[in-house]
């Protein structure tokens, strides 16, 4: 793909050769589905356990993490801590380039450190050429705790790999742009860390079906999706739904559970916390004890 006449080029045509280059990113990251799928299950095994997500890097890979983890709470009901981005250089760095953060190691290790991990934690370095001594040293120290440590990068073969127990590579190639990895390798990075979070959620019972059923109802958007959710989890019509939630005490996943089951809110508490969060574990549980 010649990109060398960039400076020359319409907008059309930049924005053509951009949608070509990009089309590619989805190839790279298909040949990186075993790892990513692999990391999915050991990231699900360990929130099961209270553990936490933790992305860890500088520039554009750190924003990206912070973004992600920023996403979780509202997505799927969990804890800020639950998932956390650490961004090198702080999160003055999530708006100014903080240059020259990611080649500091002691930074690395002691920013995961001051987030008090434990070995029941993942921590996922991300770091687009595999380099960031930063995002090396922040593995280290999580392996030194017991913490599974995860490498995701844009290239083949990268140190970052090394101090990994699983390495995920999506190789995307040169960009457009030379040296600008806020590009493929960004939109290769986004893709990956919606298939980490959104598998490992699916994992741990935040999902029913393929409905978002532990989303916070935090504002009038937010109800009306719940509400949505509910109807088209269970068939009732919009009232019923918004009755069902409110015995429900806003809980989405509890006001499912009631529904299907049949069963009040107790019971359905009872059986989610019994059935690992899980709406189709916890209905069969009590389908079970039905006499």
């Amino acid at each position: 793909m010649k990109t060398s006449g960039l400076d020359t080029m319409n907008g059309y045509e930049i924005a053509s050769l951009m949608n070509n280059a990009d089309a590619q990113v989805h190839l790279a990251v298909q040949a990186a589905l075993a790892p990513i799928g692999e990391a999915i299950e050991q990231i699900a095994k360990r929130l099961r356990m209270g553990g936490n997500l933790i992305y860890i890097g500088a520039g554009t890979s750190g924003r990206l993490g912070v973004l992600d983890a920023s996403e979780c709470p509202p997505t799927f009901g969990v804890p800020p801590e639950r998932v956390q981005g650490i961004i090198a250089g702080g999160d003055s760095a999530l708006r100014h380039a903080a240059e020259g953060v990611e080649d500091d190691a002691p930074m690395g290790r002691r920013d995961l450190l001051n987030a008090k991990i434990t070995n029941k934690d993942t921590v996922v370095g991300i770091s687009a050429s595999g380099y960031a001594p930063y995002c090396c040293a922040a593995l280290d120290a999580a392996r030194e705790i017991g913490a599974l440590a995860i490498a995701l990068s844009c290239n083949k073969d990268t140190p970052l790999s090394k101090h990994a127990d699983i390495a995920i590579e999506v190789a995307t190639g040169s960009e457009i742009l030379m040296g600008s990895t806020r590009l493929k390798a960004g939109t290769a990075t986004k893709m990956v860390l919606n298939m980490l979070s959104t598998g490992a959620m699916a994992r741990t019972g935040r999902i029913y079906q393929n409905l978002m059923v532990d989303m916070s109802a935090t504002n009038f958007k937010l109800k009306a999706r719940a509400l949505r959710v509910i109807q088209q989890a269970t068939g009732i019509p919009h009232d019923e739904a918004e009755l069902l939630l409110s015995r429900a005490e806003g809980q989405v996943k509890t006001a499912i559970l009631m529904q299907l089951a049949g069963v009040n809110r107790q019971q359905a508490e009872w059986a989610l916390q019994e059935g690992e969060g899980r709406i189709s574990k916890a209905k069969e549980m009590l389908q079970q004890l039905r006499p």
